[in-house]
């Protein structure tokens, strides 16, 4: 396990139900109101209140999460991955330390790829990890010891406001007015979303005909200015039931088929994809 000294678990957390800050008290955080959160024995904390819960057990199930991170540790979608590590090193401010959170961090793989990215050009990172799965953020936690990981929701992000350099929204839920209020002014929100081919070959197989492609909106939500959007796209060739139920599992798709649509999926022994996705990089305005 990596433990290298220049990635550090992000501190400048909010009580989710009042917004103070939260200080750190051996295995606990605490506000100076007193609410208390618990910091699990793999080292994660849940900071989502039963008030905020909208289903006893929300998010991605554990099944769900294991297919995840089958699926993203062969190294699919590396190449998404360096691209969106690219993009949140470059402009940060030189020698100083910056952080960064993964807002629906899933079981941790791009937050793990960054890490890697900084570790390798030497720059200083405090990472937070936030997903609304606690099995997602159990298993983030599991493998990765040097960031902050807390259950959460991007509604109401447990984390004062104007603290973070980046935020990181992969195939995510973006709520832009949470991660206006976290961002300091010139921070940056990197965005990923499926292009119009992404996975359009399992697509086709698993859906009668493609609804067509809504016109893609590049324009910049409240308080942020467009910066650029770059797109990435290459193939790849999926091998084995395994594989393609672990994709299957791990998108919108499996909800929105049909049960014939899975069936003819689960049938498949290979399949050739295209990986479309486009990474768009929002500025937040200074005094917004």
């Amino acid at each position: 396990m990596n433990t290298s000294r220049n990635i550090t678990p992000f501190q400048a957390l909010a009580c989710p139900l009042d917004g103070a800050p939260l200080q750190r008290d051996a295995s606990t955080w605490r506000c100076a109101a007193g609410h208390c959160f618990d910091i699990a024995s793999q080292g994660y904390a849940n900071l989502l209140p039963v008030q905020q819960k909208r289903s006893r057990d929300p998010g991605d199930s554990k099944e769900m999460v294991a297919a995840r991170q089958r699926f993203l540790n062969a190294g699919f979608y590396e190449p998404i991955a360096a691209a969106t590590s690219r993009a949140a090193l470059a402009d940060l401010p030189a020698k100083a330390p910056a952080s960064c959170l993964d807002a629906g961090c899933g079981e941790g793989y791009y937050m793990r790829q960054l890490a890697a990215a900084a570790s390798a050009s030497g720059q200083a990172l405090a990472l937070l990890g936030l997903d609304i799965s606690k099995w997602a953020v159990l298993s983030a936690a599991k493998q990765d010891k040097r960031a902050n990981w807390v259950v959460g929701s991007n509604a109401k992000l447990p984390v004062l406001p104007g603290t973070l350099d980046r935020v990181l929204c992969m195939f995510g839920f973006p709520v832009y007015a949470e991660f206006a209020r976290v961002l300091k002014p010139g921070g940056q929100l990197l965005q990923v979303d499926a292009g119009p081919d992404h996975l359009r070959e399992l697509r086709e197989i698993i859906y009668p005909t493609l609804k067509p492609e809504r016109v893609s909106d590049t324009q910049a939500p409240d308080g942020f200015t467009h910066l650029a959007t770059e797109t990435v796209r290459y193939s790849v060739d999926i091998a084995g039931t395994q594989q393609i139920a672990d994709l299957l599992a791990m998108t919108p798709h499996l909800y929105r088929a049909t049960a014939e649509g899975r069936a003819r999926a689960a049938a498949l022994t290979a399949l050739s994809l295209t990986v479309d996705v486009r990474l768009t990089r929002f500025g937040r305005q200074a005094g917004r």
